[in-house]
């Protein structure tokens, strides 16, 4: 099976390895040794007596990615990660793990986009682009709105729980600087030894190895960049700034889901 979860480098397995591990402790069951397709998505199976509740914790606190075109129905939901967004002018990729019987990308168009990110307003996926820090790799759930297997087509838009992070994030007030690649026990040393911790509220926690620093009230995450990235320098960095967003879209702009 194929978690949701990808690796920047195969070092990173022996930590996939022990956070199984760790997460499946005190149950009776044998974890395969974590393995990464060539998209770097993590591969396991599980077996043993206690299997079935290993399998359900896994999916409620990982989930498990479809592997399969087939496996992708309308209305479904699943974690995906952006994949060059500076390519297209008209759509999102997001890589949902599909790479059977060919690699599939699922598609948000940019009118999907700026209905659930701007109120509608014509911007464009450039500008967007900038405004939310979308970079390779930035994780997003996403819903599959159409499938197309003759086309091996796949469209979607954020989903709600996506759209209520983008509204609860700008809502804050709050510069997040993502870090992408990393673990949390490197982000967090990260922080200690470019002693940021003072502009720093916690360490949010996206993905195995995705986190955002959230920094405090009036401090702005891009001059963290030097400071961090020169530690963590094989990870990608990117800002998500509400107070940009507001300025530019304005109160209104990014919808709350109710």
């Amino acid at each position: 099976m194929t978690l949701q979860t990808k690796i920047y480098n195969y070092s990173q397995l022996d930590q996939v390895e022990r956070n199984l591990k760790s997460m499946l402790e005190g149950l009776n069951v044998n974890i395969t040794t974590p393995k990464a397709n060539p998209r770097g998505w993590v591969e396991i199976s599980v077996s043993g007596e206690d299997e079935k509740a290993a399998m359900q914790y896994l999916a409620d606190n990982i989930g498990f990615s479809p592997a399969n075109l087939e496996d992708v129905d309308r209305f479904s939901t699943f974690k995906g990660f952006i994949m060059d967004p500076t390519r297209s002018r008209n759509e999102l990729k997001v890589d949902i793990g599909v790479s059977f019987p060919t690699r599939v990308d699922a598609v948000i168009p940019l009118h999907k986009l700026q209905a659930q990110l701007c109120d509608g307003r014509k911007m464009a996926l450039s500008k967007l682009v900038g405004l939310f820090g979308f970079c390779e790799n930035v994780p997003l759930h996403i819903r599959v709105s159409q499938v197309d297997l003759q086309t091996k087509h796949v469209e979607a838009e954020l989903s709600e729980s996506q759209q209520k992070q983008y509204a609860d994030w700008t809502s804050s007030l709050l510069d997040r600087l993502l870090i992408l690649g990393a673990s949390y026990s490197e982000v967090e040393a990260a922080v200690k030894i470019a002693e940021v911790n003072r502009d720093i509220v916690y360490i949010e926690q996206l993905g195995m190895f995705e986190h955002a620093l959230v920094c405090k009230l009036g401090t702005d995450a891009a001059g963290l960049i030097p400071k961090v990235g020169k530690i963590l320098g094989r990870a990608s960095l990117s800002v998500f700034n509400p107070r940009r967003i507001l300025g530019l879209l304005g109160d209104g702009s990014v919808l709350p889901i109710s």
